[in-house]
């Protein structure tokens, strides 16, 4: 049998890592490079497990908590009308003779915008005329016939003085006196019959003066209804002939507030409205009225309210649809939060606060990722008392704080430890891996 053991000289020969190596453990490489290994695969394994729960930490969005000024809006529908507007029409039945004003025009108090055929009428006023005449020659007449009649009875009383009562007999006398009153009743008659024709004459005269149709007020025409040639009758009631307003300078906008909402306007609001036809121009207003009676349109009761509008460039026409939103209440100056930030409620905060205690092996274990903003809703009516969470050295924290008004959107809210500038949390998204 061949012995395999190398002699001293053969093994002398060999290379120094087939040699047995005689040196301690902590002196040779291979230990040493096997911890090494080891402490960097333990190193790499920490710094993904860090890397995947950083990932999987919930992302807070915050918005700043900032002063700003908050109002309570009342939306409503209406039409733009005149301050002031008049229907004129004719009194007088008859034909048209002429029409001096059309629509657009500008008219003054007194002008004259239609005339009525006045042959008629002036006929009228030369009848009554002649009919004063008469009964005033009536008068003079009746006179005439008071002043015979009592000096025939003065007569018949001074020949009966003188005749010591012997004549004339009690019937003449008592004739005589019949006479003189029924003379004194015919001038009184008389004196009616001028007094009736005086009247008379003046209503012809103003009848006359009607069959030339007048603007009473200073303003422009709206609406003409009106040709020349057209008969008017008015025997049951005034036809109306043209529409004029008085200054569209100034213009007066009625809305239609609904009952839930009557209660928060108030005459001296502001407001402001826009018009189909500049959708882009807010045009200011001021409420001058909020009307007690109802108006009840499809089981919907609402409440007529007129808001002052300004117009001088004369953009505003009457008859425009206008939605208005009234300023109902305003507060200026407060720390305001949107809506989203009192539904909120975080639902990892504990986790995450937790997770600094957490050893190598819960971090090489992560948990699942949560499910995302849990919305915790409750009384948000002004008043109430409500929790916002702020962001504090990226953790949640919860603050109480009191409501105040809300639009829907923005809540104004106060109470202690508030600071504008803190960070709000609105919504919490879940991590995810890469």
């Amino acid at each position: 049998m061949t012995d395999a053991t190398p002699t001293p000289n053969e093994a002398s020969a060999l290379p120094e890592w087939l040699r047995g190596d005689q040196r301690p453990l902590w002196k040779r490489p291979g230990p040493w490079l096997v911890v090494g290994l080891v402490v960097l695969a333990i190193a790499g394994g920490v710094a993904w497990v860090r890397h995947r729960a950083a990932q999987q930490a919930p992302r807070y969005l915050t918005e700043p908590l900032a002063r700003g000024d908050l109002a309570l809006n009342v939306s409503a529908d209406g039409t733009l009308e005149p301050t002031r507007s008049v229907n004129i029409g004719s009194e007088l039945s008859g034909t048209v003779a002429q029409v001096l004003v059309d629509v657009n025009d500008r008219v003054r108090k007194g002008q004259v915008m239609v005339e009525l055929d006045s042959s008629k009428f002036q006929d009228q006023v030369k009848l009554s005329q002649g009919a004063l005449e008469s009964a005033r020659a009536s008068v003079l007449q009746a006179q005439a016939t008071v002043k015979e009649s009592r000096v025939a009875l003065q007569r018949l009383q001074e020949v009966g003085r003188l005749s010591g009562g012997k004549v004339p007999a009690a019937t003449d006398l008592d004739a005589a006196q019949a006479a003189l009153d029924r003379a004194v009743a015919a001038e009184a008659a008389a004196r009616a019959t001028v007094v009736q024709a005086e009247a008379t004459l003046r209503t012809n005269q103003t009848n006359l003066t009607k069959a030339a149709i007048r603007s009473p007020i200073d303003g422009v025409v709206l609406t003409r209804s009106v040709e020349p040639g057209n008969a008017v009758a008015a025997s049951l009631q005034a036809v109306t002939l043209f529409t004029v307003a008085e200054d569209l300078s100034h213009m007066k906008l009625s809305v239609n507030v609904d009952e839930a909402d009557v209660g928060q306007i108030q005459v001296g609001q502001k407001a402001q409205f826009t018009v189909s036809a500049w959708p882009n121009r807010k045009y200011p207003a001021v409420i001058t009225r909020v009307a007690y009676g109802s108006t009840i349109t499809d089981n919907v009761v609402t409440y007529t309210t007129d808001l002052e509008v300004a117009n001088p460039d004369l953009t505003l026409r009457p008859g425009m649809t206008a939605t208005a939103t009234i300023a109902a209440t305003e507060h200026k100056n407060v720390l305001l939060v949107p809506r989203s930030a009192l539904n909120f409620s975080p639902t990892a905060a504990s986790a995450k606060a937790a997770s600094g205690s957490k050893g190598i092996v819960s971090m090489l274990i992560p948990r699942p990722p949560s499910g995302g903003t849990r919305s915790a809703r409750s009384d948000e009516r002004s008043g109430s008392t409500r929790q916002i969470w702020v962001l504090v050295d990226g953790q949640p924290k919860a603050v109480d704080v009191q409501l105040g008004l809300s639009n829907g959107r923005q809540t104004e809210v106060s109470g202690p430890g508030l600071q504008p500038g803190m960070a709000v949390i609105t919504e919490q998204q879940s991590g995810s891996a890469p």
